[in-house]
């Protein structure tokens, strides 16, 4: 292929044409021609797609990665989707890591809450289900995914590497989800909460119409959950095995965390761990349950840049009930900062962006909650620098300016004497 600027032209072709072989027509007609067969060549390189009939029953899963707030900061979550191109209908929960684990108790939650099965799923190719990807196209299946299929009975379809096309529909059904249930960003009191949260929002989504057809979305999906596979008689545990050995100082390590045995077993001795996606459960080599843990997750969090939002509050101080930032703050500074008068407000706010560059917000409302909002700022601002600044205030000071010989008396009496003198 020529670079851009050295390809004909249709003036240059039509110069050829005339000069080389002695072409009698115009130059028009040369330009007419070139940008046929242009446009000709243009639709034989085009991509063509097909529309894909999908049958009740058949649903596609992905995760997508969502933002919600835990004590004052954004805290990363992931969100499996599992949609339904036929119906338009979806279901999704939310789990705090992509991991094996995660993935698997998300499938069997999902499960329950359709309360069947789906007779077909496609997925890509996601760590939890693939170890990797044959040469001639076949896939390694991990022990635990294999375990979830035949316990339920469905048939797995994987898309092409590269190819998420390929599912479309929950691709597209998880930009929704984002967009239409996780805006404003969802408060994070507890997992259940959460849970909770998202499957009302996919319940109220299926009342509306669907897109194409001239017909409510959980209705049709009613007509879809007849085609689901029921659901087995004993449920699904998701777990994963795995061995360590304890260390010379009665730990072990999961999860890049430490967890101490507390002497229950001798150092170098090999234990079992049964690794839920919410606890940990340490096994001897008698399968007897020694101890048990939450899972270590610690998640991915991201401090709220607090001064620049209270910056941007104060260029709009009426846009402060209205933001979504707003609910993230500790009950005492919301009712602190939404005072009605608007002069007020604005001090109030210039007080924010100085105190939160310092303090944390739970500092700021201890401090507020002991003088109360109507406080003056000066106040607020002393008490906060007395119990939480970093000066280095000495317990005593040694005075060492005074010449020899004056350092004797500890009191100012001297110096008193001194001004009577004078």
């Amino acid at each position: 292929m020529l670079p851009r600027k050295q390809r004909h032209t249709g003036v240059r072709i039509f110069q050829r044409l005339r000069d080389e072989y002695q072409f009698q027509g115009g130059l028009r007609t040369v330009l007419a021609y070139v940008k046929r067969r242009k446009d000709e060549l243009e639709l034989e390189r085009a991509k063509t797609y097909e529309w894909l009939e999908h049958p009740p029953g058949e649903a596609q899963v992905d995760f997508t990665t969502i933002e919600v707030c835990q004590g004052h900061r954004l805290l990363t979550y992931k969100l499996l989707v599992m949609s339904f191109p036929y119906s338009n209908a979806a279901f999704v929960y939310p789990t705090p890591a992509e991991n094996q684990e995660c993935f698997l108790e998300a499938m069997k939650q999902i499960f329950e809450q359709m309360g069947g099965v789906p007779r077909r799923i496609w997925f890509d190719n996601l760590p939890a289900a693939v170890v990797h990807i044959e040469k001639q196209g076949e896939r390694q299946l991990t022990e635990n995914f294999q375990r979830l299929c035949a316990h339920y009975r469905f048939e797995v379809v994987f898309c092409n590497p590269y190819s998420g096309h390929e599912k479309g529909h929950v691709e597209a059904k998880c930009g929704y989800s984002k967009r239409n249930w996780a805006v404003p960003i969802p408060l994070y009191e507890s997992h259940d909460r959460l849970v909770a949260y998202f499957a009302e929002q996919a319940l109220q989504d299926r009342q509306r119409q669907h897109y194409a057809q001239q017909r409510q979305i959980d209705d049709l999906w009613e007509e879809e959950r007849h085609q689901l596979l029921a659901l087995p008689e004993h449920g699904f545990e998701a777990f994963r095995l795995h061995a360590a050995v304890v260390n010379k100082y009665g730990e072990i390590r999961v999860d890049d965390t430490t967890i101490p045995l507390l002497g229950q077993v001798a150092p170098g001795t090999e234990v079992m761990i049964q690794m839920y996606w919410d606890r940990l459960i340490i096994l001897n080599h008698q399968h007897e349950n020694i101890r048990e843990v939450p899972r270590p997750y610690t998640g991915r969090t991201a401090e709220i840049p607090w001064p620049q939002v209270f910056s941007g509050w104060l260029r709009k101080p009426r846009s402060v009930t209205h933001s979504q930032f707003l609910r993230m703050l500790p009950e005492g500074i919301q009712t602190y900062v939404t005072v009605q008068e608007v002069g007020i407000r604005k001090e109030r706010l210039q007080a924010l962006i100085h105190w939160s560059e310092v303090y944390t917000m739970e500092q700021i409302e201890e401090a507020l909650e002991l003088f109360g909002s109507d406080a003056a700022i000066t106040q607020i601002t002393a008490i906060l620098g007395m119990k939480h600044g970093s000066r280095d205030v000495p317990a005593t000071w040694e005075e060492t300016l005074s010449p020899p010989g004056t350092r004797t008396e500890n009191s100012l009496q001297r110096y008193d004497r001194l001004m009577g003198v004078i």
